[in-house]
């Protein structure tokens, strides 16, 4: 009988269990930060008909779907989260809560070219929160301050959350007569930190734009002092625009309330280069940098925008909400060495009997477990040191030794796998030292 090669698709991430361990964590870290903050869970299918799924999506996102027939039913795969909560709430829409706050933890799949960062199936990490007809710009702030308190507790680096503010942005275009321009416009401004200021001005040439309004669009996207700075900066220009001044009071109120918030100011600032989602996001930007490591790009990013459903539902139904794609930022976080998966582990003790005595043996494990210590058994039938060195690259923290002497003191053999240190204790005093 020939054997089939064991192999795992390109693109397709598959971690060995210490790297398994890790990733769980994090992902963990993150969904109890999302309920910390009121979110609550959804969960939807991976598969949907194709004419839903498919509603909004065109170009090369269209493209990038894996999508197939079963029978008559033409089905595709979720490529993101947003569109499946976009016909959740219009489906529920009569049932919900408004504002309805929900956070989704999940796989995606993009059928694009497999290369380094990039996946086919992925986990994406999304919050949002959808208003009815309205939403308040508190929760544009609230949005940074639950970026900063995961950032906060992953502890992988010094991080900033870059904001801006779109009708900023689209305001000052108007102000500059370059309307028609503005999509194109913020396509290439959104490329400064890739491309440079020099080939930025080319660009902006090729636009037919004149060299006076360039130059003013230089000098705006590259206000510089602190964020109060940034905001007189922008207000001193006195552009009379309603589109701009709506924009720029929203973003004064959310650096405001993220203060309040007590959000270190080193970790956030004001950068009117940030565009995001050039035809969907329509207010609040941001985008999150590791400041050691910025070659990674964003891992965490995410916006305001007008209409959640529209494709669904005449319902106006505003949101705002950010998103962290846990498989490329994981990924990306193993290539530069950024955390240390060697010291990953499930288990806490590791019981290792020298007899066939389990009734004292089981007892041990029964009163550990009841006080929620992760607690395993090794019942390899190999020699002592075969059971060390596996309890070594389990990475368990403690082995419990019981022999028969053990069991005739009533106490157990505790060694420290990290000093080697090695005492007898009686389960009392195992536990009163809250290991």
């Amino acid at each position: 009988m020939n054997k089939v090669e064991p192999r795992t698709l390109p693109g397709f991430m598959e971690l060995y269990p210490n790297e398994q361990i890790v990733f769980n964590n994090i992902k963990k870290v993150i969904e109890e930060t999302y309920q910390s903050y009121g979110f609550y869970p959804l969960d939807t299918p991976v598969i949907e008909s194709s004419d839903v799924l498919l509603a909004k999506a065109g170009g090369e996102t269209e493209k990038q779907i894996y999508r197939f027939t079963k029978g008559d039913n033409d089905l595709s795969l979720r490529f993101d989260l947003t569109v499946p909560l976009a016909k959740y709430v219009a489906k529920r829409y009569n049932e919900l809560t408004f504002p309805f706050k929900r956070y989704q933890i999940g796989k995606v799949y993009r059928g694009e070219r497999p290369q380094k960062g990039r996946f086919r199936e992925f986990y994406q990490c999304d919050i949002d929160v959808i208003g009815d007809e309205s939403l308040s710009i508190m929760f544009d702030a609230e949005m940074p301050s639950i970026i900063y308190d995961i950032f906060k507790k992953l502890n992988i680096g010094d991080f900033v959350i870059r904001i801006n503010n779109r009708k900023v942005l689209g305001g000052f275009f108007e102000y500059l007569e370059l309307t028609d321009k503005i999509t194109d416009i913020l396509r290439i401004i959104d490329k400064l930190e890739k491309i440079g200021t020099d080939k930025v001005i080319s660009l902006l040439e090729e636009l037919s734009i004149p060299k006076d309004k360039i130059d003013k669009i230089i000098n705006f996207i590259n206000v510089k002092g602190t964020n109060n700075e940034k905001i007189k900066s922008l207000k001193d220009m006195n552009i009379n625009n309603d589109n701009f001044i709506t924009g720029l009071n929203e973003l004064e109120t959310v650096i405001n309330t993220m203060k309040l918030m007590e959000i270190n100011e080193d970790n956030f600032e004001i950068d009117l280069t940030i565009a995001r989602g050039l035809d969907y996001y329509t207010g609040t930007v941001y985008e999150t940098i590791l400041k050691d490591y910025p070659g990674i790009g964003s891992v965490c990013s995410g916006g305001r925008y007008d209409d959640l459903a529209g494709f669904y539902t005449d319902k106006k139904l505003p949101g705002v909400g950010i998103s962290i794609g846990l498989t490329r930022l994981f990924d990306q976080l193993l290539d530069n060495n950024i955390i240390n998966i060697n010291e990953a582990s499930i288990t806490d003790m590791l019981i290792i009997p020298f007899c066939e005595d389990y009734e004292y043996i089981f007892k041990v494990y029964n009163t550990l477990k009841k006080n929620n210590i992760k607690v395993d058994i090794c019942y390899m039938d190999k020699g002592f040191k075969q059971k060390m060195k596996y309890a070594n690259k389990i990475n368990a923290k403690y082995v419990i030794l019981i022999g028969e002497d053990e069991i005739k003191e009533n106490v157990i053999s505790l060694k420290n796998m990290v000093t080697g240190e090695q005492e007898k204790l009686t389960i009392e005093e195992l536990l009163e030292r809250k290991l």
